[in-house]
């Protein structure tokens, strides 16, 4: 049985915007929010152990990737 998972994301646009725009700012602030990745994560128990190593390769990836962009500034 899946667990539902209630999200709340709102977009108050201060003039009338485009639809994309609209859209595009709503998927923005959803990936800040991290709530696709929280419902991924939410869907199937982790053991611990699993979520460490998760962590630790999410984290060397990124530190690669930040790697990369500071040598390709040079």
């Amino acid at each position: 049985m899946k667990k539902a998972v209630n999200v709340s994301v709102k977009d108050n646009p201060r003039k009338p915007m485009h639809p994309e725009a609209l859209i595009r700012s709503f998927i923005k602030k959803v990936k800040k929010e991290k709530i696709i990745e929280q419902a991924r994560d939410r869907m199937f128990y982790l053991k611990p152990s699993e979520k460490k190593r998760l962590k630790r390769e999410r984290a060397q990836r990124t530190r690669r990737k930040e790697e990369l962009k500071r040598l390709k500034g040079k």
